[in-house]
């Protein structure tokens, strides 16, 4: 004798996909938090009003989903300038909340900060958090 139970057709789980979605956000938080302390700002501000006047200026490029230096060293004052290389959009974050964060970086956008207070400031891309680099601050 059949069963008059229908058995249901496998379909993936839409709200595990879902709550994944929803829990990226989370996850790229707790991977910041937890970075080794080198990339942490070891000093509590940056100043992104402008440019200081008869500052340097420094160019860090995204290429290859890297960026390059990943290291950089400056003086305080300096403006820091990210241009996006890759054909795939990236955005700059602090890891610290040092400096506000970029909108997304089309091929060829740039973005710039000026570090004002010396020390050790830990950034990364927003999008791919697996790309990480530190600026110095002397």
């Amino acid at each position: 004798m059949k069963s008059h139970v229908k058995k249901k057709p496998f379909v993936p789980a839409r709200r595990s996909i879902v709550r994944a979605l929803a829990l990226a956000p989370a996850a790229v938080f707790l991977a910041v938090r937890s970075m080794p302390d080198a990339l942490a700002a070891s000093s509590s501000g940056g100043d992104t009003a402008g440019a200081v006047q008869g500052g340097a200026t420094f160019r860090i490029e995204i290429h290859n989903f890297a960026f390059s230096p990943k290291a950089l060293t400056v003086p305080a004052g300096a403006r820091i300038v990210w241009t996006n290389r890759d054909d795939e959009p990236h955005t700059i974050v602090s890891a610290a909340g040092a400096f506000k964060p970029s909108h997304a970086l089309d091929t060829d956008d740039s973005f710039e900060t000026v570090l004002a207070t010396p020390g050790t400031y830990g950034y990364f891309c927003g999008i791919h958090p697996m790309m990480v680099g530190t600026i110095v601050g002397r």
